[in-house]
């Protein structure tokens, strides 16, 4: 157990030191445009230091239109890191490193609960390169280790703690909230229905805790998050920009992309419910991220930081790796198309036409969609013993 724990450490440091590398070139000669995308290198985290005032320590939620872009808990992580950063170095390198060191960490402990979550296959994640490719963008992973810690205590059925780990998830990026939905699933088929009223309370009580100040303090500008993702247009590295590419404009984006995520959670609702017996958390979370990203106006190169961790929950056997690595590589090569194309869009001598970068995404949408459809097909998930008992116990009851 020790072998593995070290084993776990060490993969993940190692991943975190060659990510560390990939964006060194930034850290040394600055990340201004067009050189940050040609070097496929550009991060949110030096960006958004002085576009969003934290280099003058300007509390995060105190402007109607200009509050940072994310919820409560990663806008308190901005502004408490900004009062580390030393001045008489470069600030804008000095807040990177900050962070950074304090991804890295998260990304330790995400790899040691995987490892205990999925032992035959938590190696997967500190090796996957999109993963390494994406690890300092931005703030995700703060938002990763809880979802998936809330998911490894869900399966565990330790409800509380998932269920308050999920709230702060939740209070630090948005997209964990879909998964609200297999954990209803999970919770009603079995008969579990007290104990899924208390879970959406304290998760929801969670996140409103962590809200209810910003709301009643700056209300303007903790609703800034809520008014981009609303009034947004079809955004980077969307299946609804890669159309807009090839002229095809989708009307009434806001409702057709809620319609499509709709369908989608209708389809994944019906195939929780015809699996022969009930799925674990961990089986069926990463199908609900997909279909929320995919359905997304907006698909940035780090939510490959929320999808693979939850990819590697859900295999089931070695033969299915073959299918992970695929994706991987789409996501890969959406990775350094979209900074290829940015650094055309910003007036770089090299870059990618915008139909090369279209293609690039519905290469990605398109493995996503394989790995997942790979992944259902194999879901037959036979009743084990505990479940076995578990149901028998219930029905007499």
């Amino acid at each position: 157990m020790k072998l593995l724990v070290k084993s776990a450490i060490f993969l993940s440091i190692l991943a975190a030191l060659l990510s560390f590398v990939k964006f060194d070139h930034c850290r040394n000669f600055g990340w201004g445009a067009p050189q940050d995308y040609v070097h496929a290198c550009y991060s949110d985290l030096p960006a958004l230091f002085s576009d969003r005032g934290l280099n003058t320590h300007t509390w995060p939620y105190s402007s109607a239109t200009n509050a940072v872009e994310y919820p409560p808990l990663t806008g308190l992580v901005m502004w408490a890191t900004s009062f580390a950063v030393k001045h008489n170095f470069d600030e804008y390198r000095s807040y990177f490193d900050i962070n950074a060191l304090l991804i890295a960490l998260l990304l330790i402990g995400s790899v040691i609960i995987l490892k205990r979550a999925k032992p035959e296959f938590w190696y997967l994640f500190p090796l996957a390169p999109a993963v390494i490719a994406s690890l300092y963008i931005n703030w995700d992973m703060w938002a990763v280790i809880t979802a998936i810690a809330a998911i490894y205590l869900f399966d565990k059925d330790r409800y509380r703690e998932s269920a308050l780990l999920l709230g702060v998830s939740i209070a630090t990026k948005f997209f964990p909230i879909v998964l609200l939905l297999p954990i209803a699933i999970i919770l009603w088929r079995r008969s579990a229905k007290t104990e899924l009223l208390k879970y959406l309370l304290l998760s929801v009580g969670t996140w409103l805790a962590i809200n209810l100040p910003f709301i009643i303090t700056t209300p303007t500008g903790w609703f800034r998050f809520f008014k981009l993702n609303s009034t947004r247009g079809a955004d980077w590295g969307s299946i609804w920009h890669a159309a807009a590419v090839f002229n095809l404009t989708a009307p009434k984006l806001n409702l057709l992309s809620t319609l499509i995520f709709l369908i989608g959670a209708i389809a994944f609702f019906i195939y929780c419910f015809t699996l022969k017996s009930i799925p674990t958390l961990g089986q069926v979370a990463f199908f609900i991220v997909a279909i929320f990203v995919t359905a997304s106006k907006v698909y940035s190169p780090q939510y490959v930081l929320w999808l693979t961790p939850l990819a590697i929950l859900a295999l089931k056997d070695k033969k299915d790796r073959a299918s992970f690595w695929i994706w991987q590589l789409a996501e890969l090569i959406y990775h350094f198309a979209i900074w290829q194309y940015l650094a055309s869009y910003s007036g770089a001598h090299f870059g990618i036409p915008a139909k090369a970068y279209a293609t690039a995404v519905l290469i990605r949408v398109a493995a996503l969609a394989y790995f997942s459809i790979r992944l259902m097909r194999k879901s037959t998930l036979p009743i084990d013993p505990q479940e076995h008992e578990f149901l028998l116990s219930a029905a007499a009851g």
